[in-house]
């Protein structure tokens, strides 16, 4: 029987497992913690969809455009094609799956404004439609496991692939409660590990999600793509441990921000892009929030407590309960934050990787978003990406035969048993700490590339030091031996935003300010021993 390995088992992991498993392909779903606990649950707005009964004028094509615009043109229009297209399946196969749709009193399914989006198109569960999705998969993942098809595995964590002659034949994991890594042979491995959250601190999303296997299968041989679109969300609010995302769905509903001036509320976006700026896409409102001296505020106490505890529930609590902000009568104070990362591995259009038998999807993969990603579009391409990928694995002749990777897995483990003698007077986490400082002071909503060339050389200080340090026993193993990918993914997309010399979607050069024809393709860096390889795809080599 073929055996597939799936690393991450969020909504794009889940949704792979269950569509390979309905083909009769084993799978191993693997992830440190259960899949109540990933960061798919974060996501509140809604998921995009065009269907039959849409709003007068919109249509598939329409949903197209509007996603290749907001990416700058970045995405592969044929990929976009396909992801829009299968919009309606998708929100119909998640009704038959038990999610549980926002409707209206006559029981149709209500849809909310998005910014970037011509037209309404964004279908929601209230403020927790990640998690609704998040369950209904769970439920069906737990079916085929009765059945023997789907085997999960918790409490252990990706160390690297097992490659021979740019063929991959599985991974190599880190089984956390044995403590000692095991080797795990596939006919397809398949990363669902999101983006790239530790590289920055404190973000919207889950620490969980680290960029560390997108840095060491980097460091193997997989091509990375356009690492230097990092979406800012807006609206966030600051809590001790991590940002918390106030949902665009606030201001698809009409909520609206504005600052304040000798006593007087200017309502900056409406002023500038009309009516509907309050909905312009992200990274124009996260510059132009940047712009302000004031603090910024979004407004939503005028929607009325029936709107608010019907559709934003979620807002509410959140604000209550970190802010103690009373939304029925209050501004949220709110400030941008990473939130989403355009950039992962470069892929082909079934989301197979450079790396033959090696894919990704979800976040980690660099497909439909282009330059900046549409909110809503995120869930969409989640389920989807999981899906195509599934479809190509199941259509795959068995691998072969795996060579022997003895060699490689024990020098893998000498390297973890030396790195425990190590010494050092600084932990792991105190070395996350001043990379975190250091990107979110050199690779903000802004940049130019003086402050690029510093975050590079503090970057590349930190390397020079993270062999010798020392495990720390207050933390997880995975932290420990996590931390040179995770510091060489950072110095790749620092080297990619240095590259790009213009300004498009999320990423901004103040220095370069315009966008050039010159720099309108994909960004795709590789690593040959330390070095950092990077050029435009002219070629279309991942042409999408």
């Amino acid at each position: 029987m073929k055996r597939v390995l799936v690393i991450g088992s969020g909504i794009s992991g889940m949704a792979c497992a269950v569509r390979c498993a309905r083909h009769g392909v084993h799978v191993m779903l693997v992830s440190p913690d259960p899949s109540e606990r990933s960061q798919s649950i974060m996501a509140a707005g809604g998921i995009n969809a065009v269907i039959a009964d849409c709003d007068a004028g919109d249509s598939v094509a329409c949903h197209i455009e509007d996603t290749l615009k907001g990416g700058c043109y970045l995405g592969g229009r044929r990929a976009v094609t396909g992801l829009c297209e299968n919009g309606e399946e998708i929100l119909k196969m998640l009704v038959g799956l038990g999610t549980v749709f926002s409707v209206d009193k006559q029981g149709q399914p209500l849809r909310r404004a998005f910014g970037g989006q011509t037209y309404k198109r964004t279908y929601y569960c209230g403020a927790s439609t990640g998690k609704q999705i998040v369950s209904a998969l769970v439920m069906e993942a737990r079916r085929f496991e009765a059945e023997g098809l789907i085997e999960r595995r918790l409490r252990c964590c990706f160390h690297s692939a097992l490659i021979h002659d740019g063929v991959c034949y599985g991974a190599l994991l880190y089984d956390e409660t044995a403590n000692k890594p095991e080797a795990v042979l596939a006919d397809a491995v398949v990363m669902a590990t999101g983006g790239q959250n530790a590289l920055f601190g404190k973000t919207t999303g889950s620490t969980q999600c680290d960029g560390y296997a997108e840095g060491r299968l980097f460091m193997q041989g997989a091509a990375l793509k356009n690492l230097e679109f990092i979406q800012f969300h807006p609206t966030t609010i600051e809590t001790p441990q991590k940002r918390m995302l106030i949902s665009e769905a606030a201001r698809g509903e009409g909520g609206r921000l504005f600052y304040e001036r000798d006593g007087k509320r200017i309502y900056f976006m409406e002023e500038k892009y009309g009516a509907k700026g309050n909905l312009m896409t992200r990274d124009v409102i996260s510059r132009e929030m940047g712009a302000v001296k004031e603090q910024v505020y979004l407004d939503i106490s005028f929607l009325g407590k029936k709107l608010i505890d019907e559709r934003l529930p979620e807002v509410r609590d959140i604000c209550a309960k970190y802010g103690s902000i009373d939304v029925y009568t209050q501004p949220i104070p709110v400030s941008p934050s990473v939130h989403f990362f355009m950039g992962g591995f470069a892929v082909h259009s079934h989301h197979e990787t450079n790396i033959r038998s090696l894919f990704a999807v979800g976040e980690c993969a660099s497909m439909y978003h282009g330059a900046n990603r549409l909110g809503g579009n995120s869930l969409l391409a989640a389920m989807y990406s999981g899906g195509v990928a599934a479809e190509e694995i199941a259509g795959r002749p068995e691998v072969g035969r795996a060579p022997d990777f003895g060699k490689f897995i024990s020098q893998e483990y000498d390297k973890m048993q030396e790195r425990q003698s190590a010494d050092s007077p600084f932990p792991v986490m105190y070395i996350r700490d001043m990379l975190a400082e250091s990107m979110r002071s050199h690779m903000g909503i802004v940049r130019d590339e003086k402050s690029l060339d510093e975050g590079i050389s503090d970057v590349e200080h930190l390397l020079s030091v993270a062999e010798h340090l020392r495990y720390d026993s207050s933390v997880r193993h995975y932290t420990n031996y996590s931390l040179t990918g995770i510091l060489t993914l950072a110095r790749a997309t620092l080297q990619c935003a240095r590259s790009r010399k213009e300004s498009r979607g999320a990423h901004y050069r103040s220095d370069a300010p315009k966008t050039s024809d010159e720099y309108g393709f994909s960004t795709i860096i590789t690593y040959d021993g330390g070095s950092y390889n990077v050029r435009l795809d002219k070629e279309h080599e991942y042409e999408s």
